[in-house]
């Protein structure tokens, strides 16, 4: 089980990023990865089309690896690891430093 899902805070731990914050736009589980906007921006040049009459260099989010990316706890505010309870109902993720569901 993948433990960020989309609409997650998460906190960038590596790379050209690192420190950043941002919002999981979509998760790619076959890649392990995740798109999180505004980070790992590359620059991309589109050309004018009927659909997009705006041609030129624009900036797109390219997947970044799940393991370079930690989930943000709401009530701590800080990057955290996650733990699931398994209950009979539904699976709950939680906050491993301050033991809360996220």
């Amino acid at each position: 089980m993948l433990g960020i899902r989309k609409d997650d805070i998460v906190f960038v731990t590596t790379g050209k990023d690192k420190g950043k914050k941002g919002k999981v736009l979509r998760v790619l589980p076959s890649l392990n990865k995740a798109i999180v906007e505004n980070i790992n921006l590359v620059k991309k040049n589109r050309r004018k089309t009927q659909q997009d009459q705006q041609a030129g260099i624009i900036d797109i989010e390219c997947p970044i690896s799940l393991s370079n990316i930690m989930l943000l706890c709401k009530s701590c505010n800080r990057p955290t690891r996650i733990g699931v309870k398994i209950n009979p109902d539904a699976k709950d993720r939680y906050c491993k430093r301050c033991k809360t569901i996220i």
